[in-house]
């Protein structure tokens, strides 16, 4: 990088700390901050869903897969979430709206103390915000990775950078920072993206690379599966990022609930789908290439796109493509601030403590804002023990850690919204979350030899039969739970104008 690099990563940044400070002035309330009080376009709120649910991770850990497999890494990764996120458009993007615009909750899981007991919300939320300080960590890791190749400096600096500039905007304009910071990182990333497919395409002799690439590449490029991404992995994974991505890591859900109404979060939900379908193909083909045009120092591949984009990009171009790294990363990781933050304020901190239950709205937010700092500051602390033996590599702790722990988070939080398991109470929720952490733990630890689509599966999949099975054979009726699920099912008058009032803490 030059100084014209420079200029654009450093303009960028500027332009995001901007973007939170003009969010200020929309921010009265933890409703604001957390929901944006209800009021977000549904096609924000998509771009903001689409642009949260990946990072810098895909230009280093999926880089490398690309790298070493061809188009495996798009068949078993991107493919699959879009798939998914349609099925949630259906089953839960207007169940969580509705959680705000019928309950006036501004956490995700307000709702469950009420679904549940407050045994089950605080275990939910302990273990949810622990695995995300882990899943935040491994994506600062990442894009430091790529600052230092393209610049040199070290990763902790790396790590602390885009830590700090992060922490200011998000901090300072609670979602409606990240969501308007999250569509100029779109618009950004387009650009950047098809500046680098048309460089790609200009090495490999014009548009006419696109069908002739194949044949010059190693076997088993063109394959939609391949090495141990198998079919049976892609079908794990749809299974994993349905619940993930439709609200069962939280920041997701965030963004159905911050739409008018229960259609606008569906036709969020929707365009996301779309985007995760279409625009991840455009980013991959140069990964695609790659073996053609680059050779990557690390063992697993992970630098092969930065290097491909230092030796064809001129200075500036080089800087925006950066800047376009960057966009993901902040994207993802301050919208899991947002959400970390939430569940915190809203379901930790008035179960334990007195004071936090009388929290005036000033001393609400100011703790919301005050908890987003300490989640950043504790995952970036994280980020420099990614390449531990603990945590072995960055593709590790996405793939494995963050895929195998999700499922047991999310099965009763999401599944709690839906009619059809109504009988499944408290025990259900408890029994189903213990047995998948403990599936998670047997599957990578205490077993040897497990492949790795059973040990990504093995929790949900677990969690979720439990879930249901204890549901039929112990069910724990409750006409309060039939009449809170009645009030999130189905359509009604959804005109989204009236604001209600919030839910008090850790209701």
């Amino acid at each position: 990088m030059n100084s014209l690099d420079w200029a654009v990563l450093i303009g960028y940044f500027g332009v995001m700390v901007a973007i939170g400070v003009w969010s200020h002035r929309r921010v009265t309330d933890v409703a604001d901050f957390f929901t944006a009080g209800g009021r977000m376009p549904w096609w924000l709120s998509g771009i903001s869903h689409h642009m949260s649910g990946y990072s810098a991770v895909m230009f280093t850990g999926y880089a490398g897969i690309a790298y070493q497999y061809g188009v495996t890494s798009y068949v078993t990764w991107s493919f699959p979430i879009a798939v998914g996120i349609a099925i949630g458009a259906r089953l839960f993007a207007g169940r969580l709206n509705r959680l705000r615009s019928r309950l006036g909750v501004a956490s995700p899981l307000e709702y469950l103390k009420s679904r549940y007991d407050l045994r089950t919300q605080q275990a939910l939320a302990w273990s949810g915000v622990l695995l995300k300080i882990v899943d935040v960590g491994a994506k600062w890791a990442a894009i430091a990775t790529l600052l230092s190749v393209f610049t040199g400096i070290s990763l902790d600096h790396g790590i602390l950078v885009t830590g700090v500039v992060t922490g200011i905007y998000c901090t300072v304009g609670g979602l409606w920072a990240d969501a308007l910071t999250e569509l100029g990182q779109f618009v950004i990333q387009l650009l950047a993206g098809v500046a680098m497919l048309v460089a790609v395409l200009g090495e490999l002799g014009g548009a006419s690379g696109l069908w002739t690439l194949w044949d010059r590449l190693p076997d088993g490029h063109s394959r939609p599966t391949a090495g141990p991404y198998t079919l049976a992995f892609l079908l794990a994974y749809l299974f994993i990022k349905t619940f993930e991505y439709s609200g069962g890591m939280w920041n997701q859900a965030q963004r159905y609930m911050a739409t008018r109404n229960a259609r606008e979060a569906r036709r969020s939900a929707l365009l996301s789908a779309a985007l995760w379908l279409i625009w991840p193909a455009v980013l991959f083909f140069p990964m695609w290439a790659a073996p053609l045009l680059v050779t990557p120092g690390r063992p697993d591949a992970s630098d092969a796109y930065a290097l491909l984009t230092e030796r064809l990009l001129p200075h500036g171009l080089l800087g925006l493509v950066v800047v376009g790294f960057f966009s993901h990363t902040m994207a993802m990781c301050s919208s899991d601030a947002n959400a970390i933050a939430a569940v915190f304020t809203r379901d930790i901190a008035p179960a334990v403590s007195a004071r936090a239950r009388a929290w005036s709205r000033r001393a609400g937010l100011v703790a919301a804002r005050l908890s987003t700092v300490c989640f950043l500051a504790l995952s970036m602390a994280v980020a420099t023990q990614v390449d531990s033996p603990a945590f072995k590599d960055i593709i590790t702790v996405v793939i494995k850690w963050v895929a195998g722990l999700v499922g047991p988070v999310s099965i009763p939080f999401l599944l709690g919204l839906v009619p059809a398991f109504r009988r499944s109470g408290p025990t259900a929720a408890l029994v189903s979350w213990a047995a998948g952490l403990g599936a998670f733990w047997l599957t990578n630890y205490g077993l040897a030899g497990v492949q790795l689509q059973v040990q990504i599966v093995a929790p949900v999949a677990t969690s979720l039969v439990l879930f249901a099975l204890l549901g039929l054979v112990r069910p724990e009726p409750s006409d309060a739970r039939d009449a809170l699920l009645a009030r999130i099912d189905g359509d009604g008058e959804e005109d989204g104008t009236t604001r209600p009032a919030a839910v008090p803490s850790g209701s």
